[in-house]
């Protein structure tokens, strides 16, 4: 895939993630539906149209370029990036929301957090090669923000148990909530193709939160996908014995 392609994926998704259909972009655009479409389809955009859509879709250029440039990559974190997280809650609080977009006055002004401790935080992130930080107090991710924590690494061993327990501790009925529970017997080929869709969930998650990311923090929730399959039947079965093959 080019880079102007994956541009034009990076585009189609933060489309999507509005939940706008090409005929409602068209309309603000004051163009047809057809003419969205060949535009996408072609990839026949100019400069000034790009940026006409991106006003309607409340999205600036550089997050776009950088969903682009992180389709279809996965970035493991450092270990010592991120032990510095795990041994500092705060620290790991600070880091998620610079993530997801807040700004530091923001997480000043929403956060029991003084301005020399955050200041002392974004100056530890940046030791790490976690962020930039520039001029008038603004920070950029340094690492593609769907990176994956190690396997077995500083962050899993110290917050893995204490998220699960977290996040499974809920009835699920909530508007925003879902949760569904199958069992099934598949063949390895049937079970090989469930876990490709499940790891194309989970970069669609990834995507429409890159495309909210440049909206204000009050029109953000903070949300958590667990996506997971693996060969597995109830110990309960144990206790049913299979007789032994002649």
């Amino acid at each position: 895939m080019t880079a102007r392609s994956r541009f034009v994926e990076a585009l189609k998704k933060a489309v999507h993630a509005r939940g706008m259909t090409y005929a409602a972009l068209g309309g603000a655009l004051r163009l047809s539906e057809a003419t969205v479409k060949r535009m996408f389809s072609r990839g026949s955009f100019t400069l000034a149209r790009i940026e006409q859509i991106l006003g309607v879709l409340e999205l600036d250029l550089h997050e776009v370029a950088r969903m682009s440039r992180t389709m279809n990559c996965a970035h493991v974190l450092g270990v010592e990036q991120e032990a510095a997280l795990a041994k500092d809650d705060r620290l790991l609080s600070i880091f998620y929301l610079v993530v997801n977009g807040w700004t530091f006055s923001e997480v000043l002004e929403a956060f029991a957090v003084s301005r020399t401790e955050l200041t002392i935080a974004f100056a530890r992130l940046e030791k790490v090669g976690l962020i930039e930080w520039k001029a008038g107090d603004r920070a950029r991710v340094l690492v593609p923000k769907d990176f994956r924590w190690r396997t077995g690494g500083p962050a899993k061993k110290a917050y893995a148990r204490r998220v699960m327990d977290e996040f499974l501790h809920s009835r699920f009925d909530s508007p925003l909530e879902l949760m569904r529970w199958e069992s099934r017997e598949m063949s390895a080929e049937s079970a090989a193709a469930l876990k490709e869709r499940l790891e194309k969930l989970a970069l669609e998650f990834n995507q429409l939160a890159d495309a909210d990311a440049a909206l204000p923090s009050e029109r953000r929730v903070g949300v958590a996908l667990l996506a997971a399959c693996r060969p597995w039947r109830f110990s309960v079965l144990n206790t049913l014995k299979r007789r032994k093959a002649a």
